[in-house]
């Protein structure tokens, strides 16, 4: 089983940008797929971003596109999600999934770990 932790999450004006970590332990990372997924208090955790685990293949959510980008460095056994031009309802902690050798995924249910979130709070 494959640990992960997120990091970078912070506090950001509205327009700025954060830079969230998704760094791998116990197994290389490489062979997985990796979503990134947010949840608010009360609402269900929503896919945002997810690559495949040859990294040829992405995919973003609507609200998503064109601001934030995934990408992975499999040698630091990290994915990235790289996130421009916030705004206050991408409020939210953020999650990183990973999925053993499948295809991108927007569905919180194919990924079988999971790190413990961090909060990205973007102010107006």
């Amino acid at each position: 089983q494959v640990q992960l932790v997120e990091s970078g999450g912070g506090l950001a004006q509205a327009g700025g940008s954060l830079k969230l970590s998704c760094a791998a332990s116990g197994r290389t990372l490489g062979t997985y797929a990796v979503g990134w997924f947010r949840q608010t208090p009360g609402k269900e955790r929503e896919f945002v971003t997810a690559i495949s685990w040859r990294g040829d293949r992405t995919g973003y959510a609507d609200s998503v596109k064109g601001r934030f980008t995934i990408s992975r460095d499999n040698a630091k056994n990290t994915v990235y999600l790289q996130m421009n031009s916030l705004k206050p309802e991408d409020t939210a902690v953020y999650y990183c999934g990973a999925r053993y050798l499948g295809d991108y995924c927007s569905t919180a249910g194919c990924y079988g770990s999971w790190g413990q979130g961090t909060q990205v709070t973007v102010s107006s």
